[in-house]
Order: structure tokens, then C-alpha cells, then sequence
């Protein structure tokens, strides 16, 4: 397994003709999606609830829907999911397809504002869903317009909050708002004394992104890595300082080609991408914006 690791050569991967500039949130719904596709008035509105916290008006919903369908639909989406992070460690999501039985024996496609505002997964999955009988547990998924929308493969996945049928936060999204207003809030009353007319303050986080690649061959021979995804048994290991893939030393070509392809698809969904790096540790690498 391990002869067969080293003889694997790096994958090619397909460089976008555009500048990272260009291709830049090609697959989010960003402002000027928005503002391409929304009516004035909607879009005016849509944007009070992203900055100023405004409650979302309903009767905008339709609309809403509709430019996110337009949008979607001409870069190649087939379905839509409301995509949270429930208490898992991980992402959920239901996908589910535009198109709709027309009552004449065929099919439209159709998009609502119902459908992209709330919508009731089955809650029984998932940590602390089942506060009633497994077969009866609810869960609710909510829309977070402050989160852009966007697209994986074929699917538009919007970002939602996810609770249950009496309120509780079943993920972490929720948790994380209610923070993100509690502080708005405080930190807005303390800024008035010094300057009456701060409306609103946003918090910002700096992340990195680091990470560990293992090959895939190696990675199945290791139960401890596939079981609990964390090394269990083994020596110590060799690297240090005195050798040639420390922390400046030359990323090696099938890592450079795994970054290159995660670069890129990064960009494409919006998430900015600055620095590549080898970390301290064996096989750990670090992506920064």
C-alpha cells in the first residue's frame, strides 16, 4: 500500500480561462446577482434586512424566489436544499427539484417564496430532535438571508437556521445569530457615548483553515484514522526542523495540485484564498484568506 502511495503521480487540474478576479462568487448570489435579477423595490428591501437587521417582509418572498430560480437555472441548478449545520459536526441538506406537477399531466418549474423561507425537515435524525415520539419529531429550517446563496453541482443550497417545533436551537447557526445580535446590540449602546450616530456593529472573524491530507490507500489501512479520524497508534514521527518539508520547504506536487483544485473552487463560491503553506506537522497543510 505504502510503494503504491508513493508511485501515484499529482492529478491535472483545469486552470479557468478568466482572471481569479472574473470567476470570483460566479456560483453565489451575491449584491450584483441580486441587484441583475431582483426588481428595484426588492432588492432595496433585501438589502435593509442584510445590513440593518430589518425584519424580512413576506410579500417579497415570491420575488425573492423567482430572480434566485432565474439565476440558478442558468448556471446549469436542477434542484434547491435548505443547507444547515445541525448538532453533527457536519452539514444537512434535502434536496428537492424545481419542477411541478402542472395538473395536466406534465411539469412546470416553480420556485415559491413559501418554499424559500421555511420549510420542515424530519428533526428525529438529529441531536436533541426527538423531544417527542421518533415518528412525530419536527424540526423547522428557516432562511438566513444575512448568509449568501449559492451553488454545488446542481443544486442551489440555501443557507438556513434549523430549530425545533418549540423553539430550541437544533444547530449551530442559530446560537451563533443570537450571539452575533446580542453583541450588535451591546456593543452599539457603549459606541453611542462616544459617537450618537453608530446604527449598528458588525463582528468580523480572521480564520485559517488548516488541515492534514492523507492518500486514500493509506488512509483505508489505518482503522483508527477511519474509525475515529485521528491517529491512535504509531511512533513518533521523524519530521523536524533539520528536514526538507518543514514549514518553508517545497509543497509537494500532489498537494500543490489539491490545492490548486481547492483554490479554485474557493474563489468560485465566494470564499476568498491568499496563502498555501506546509504546517508543522507531517502531511498538514494551511489555507489562509
Amino acid at each position: 500500500v505504502v510503494e503504491e502511495a508513493f508511485k501515484k503521480q499529482a492529478a491535472e487540474v483545469k486552470t479557468p480561462a478568466e482572471r481569479p478576479s472574473e470567476y470570483f462568487g460566479k456560483y453565489v448570489f451575491n449584491r450584483h446577482k441580486m441587484y441583475k435579477y431582483l426588481p428595484a423595490d426588492v432588492y432595496a428591501k433585501l438589502i435593509d434586512v442584510i445590513d440593518n437587521g430589518t425584519r424580512l417582509d413576506r410579500s417579497i418572498a415570491d420575488a425573492v424566489a423567482a430572480g434566485m430560480k432565474q439565476w440558478a437555472t442558468e448556471n446549469g441548478a436542477t434542484h434547491y436544499t435548505h443547507w444547515f449545520q445541525p448538532l453533527t459536526e457536519g452539514t444537512a441538506e434535502k434536496h428537492d427539484a424545481f419542477t411541478e406537477h402542472d395538473g395536466k399531466g406534465g411539469m412546470m418549474e416553480n420556485f415559491s417564496g413559501k418554499l424559500l423561507v421555511q420549510q420542515e425537515p424530519d428533526a428525529s435524525s438529529f441531536p436533541n430532535g426527538g423531544i417527542r415520539n421518533t415518528f412525530e419529531a419536527r424540526g423547522y429550517s428557516a432562511w438566513d438571508p444575512t448568509s449568501p446563496v449559492f451553488i454545488m453541482d446542481d443544486t442551489l443550497c440555501i443557507p438556513t437556521v434549523f430549530i425545533s417545533y418549540t423553539g430550541e436551537a437544533l444547530d449551530y447557526k442559530a446560537p451563533l445569530l443570537r450571539a452575533l445580535h446580542a453583541v450588535d446590540k451591546a456593543a452599539t449602546d457603549v459606541c453611542k457615548y462616544f459617537y450618537p450616530e453608530v446604527a449598528k456593529v458588525r463582528c468580523n472573524l480572521g480564520w485559517e483553515q488548516e488541515y492534514f491530507l492523507v492518500d486514500e490507500g493509506l488512509y483505508s489501512a489505518r482503522p483508527d484514522l477511519m474509525l475515529t479520524g485521528r491517529t491512535l497508534m504509531g511512533h513518533e514521527s521523524a519530521k523536524n526542523q533539520q528536514m526538507d518539508d518543514h514549514y518553508f520547504g517545497t509543497i509537494p506536487d500532489r498537494v500543490q495540485a489539491f490545492m490548486k483544485d481547492l483554490e479554485i473552487r474557493a474563489l468560485e463560491l465566494g470564499i476568498p484564498c491568499k496563502t498555501r503553506h506546509n504546517e508543522v506537522a507531517p502531511n498538514q497543510f494551511e489555507l489562509a484568506p
